[in-house]
């Protein structure tokens, strides 16, 4: 569906138009046009375009999703995919915009995203001066907020990875907490996903040749890479720790598991020692020692006693018990 369409000109707002008059406005070249579709249907993708002449390969990967997250020029214009990250009810849900930027018109189409991007258009019409820049500017506001908004997840994810440790040390169970940290791993690597090859796309708008839509505010754009250079290493160091805490905690697994085999080990000891006594005297051979002395039994008994004390502080000394 059309979220907006509106045209811009010296960086104000100049009206809300109507779709059938927006390739108008585009032949026009002091105004911008900015438009926002959300889960647009094919044909609503068809109208755009005829309506900014957009590229056909470009318009079939908006059309069916997906992509990995690229920037890609086609003549004087650019096609960028970003994927969106947001965190829903513990879960992390990945959505898609597709950015069409030309000359002056820009086309976002926002799919699988619950947020929409009011505050971007509020703050560009906030700063008519940036606004007057073009659709440069507005493609790095745009992308501003979509980087920006993994900064939260990351930190999310940074907590709950903090809580999982505490749970490791503090014995709860060990099945939990793989899980957890697994589910973790999986979290990251659905940020890295978004943000890796963003990285190295974002790199071509702020040096060596930049596109010409992209030209006078490299500056901006080497903000964003920057953000990503820092998500991205935060990414890798918050997967080396979730990794070190899986080893941590399969190491603390094999040690309890150890300290039960020596416990059962010793246990075992302290009941053999009797049972070996008890075992030579219920031989039933008619000479058997002591057989017929008035304190055999007891003495048996207590032979017994004494060795399983002896074995017991011995086994307790050694931290078996």
């Amino acid at each position: 569906m059309l979220v907006s369409c509106v045209a811009y000109q010296d960086g104000r707002k100049l009206a809300d138009i109507e779709n059938k008059d927006i390739s108008d406005y585009v032949r026009r070249p002091e105004c911008l046009v900015w438009v926002a579709l959300y889960n647009p249907e094919p044909a609503e993708l068809s109208e755009m375009q005829q309506e900014f002449g957009l590229h056909e390969l470009a318009v079939e990967d908006a059309r069916h999703g997906h992509q990995r997250p690229k920037i890609e020029e086609y003549g004087d214009s650019l096609f960028a995919v970003l994927h969106t990250v947001e965190a829903i009810n513990g879960e992390i849900n990945i959505g898609e915009v597709d950015v069409f930027v030309g000359p002056n018109y820009l086309l976002s189409v926002r799919s699988h995203t619950e947020h929409g991007f009011a505050n971007v258009r509020a703050r560009c019409e906030r700063e008519p001066h940036l606004l007057r820049q073009g659709s440069g500017f507005v493609f790095y506001a745009l992308m501003d907020a979509i980087v920006d908004r993994y900064f939260p997840v990351l930190d999310a994810v940074e907590d709950e990875l903090e809580l999982v440790e505490e749970r490791i040390f503090s014995g709860k169970s060990a099945r939990s907490n793989i899980e957890s940290l697994y589910e973790l791993k999986q979290k990251l690597m659905t940020l890295k996903h978004a943000a890796g090859p963003l990285l190295d796309a974002s790199g071509k708008l702020h040096g060596g040749r930049v596109p010409q839509v992209c030209a006078g505010t490299q500056e901006y754009f080497r903000d964003v890479y920057d953000h990503l250079i820092r998500i991205n290493q935060s990414i890798d160091s918050l997967r080396d720790m979730v990794t070190t805490a899986i080893s941590v905690n399969l190491s603390l697994i094999t040690l309890q598991e150890n300290e039960t085999t020596r416990r059962i080990a010793a246990y075992a000891a302290l009941v053999a020692v009797p049972t070996m006594i008890a075992g030579v005297y219920g031989m039933n051979f008619k000479n058997m020692p002591e057989l017929s002395w008035e304190f055999g039994y007891p003495l048996a008994l207590s032979i017994m006693a004494v060795l399983d004390c002896v074995l017991f502080y011995r086994l307790r000394k050694a931290g078996w018990l």
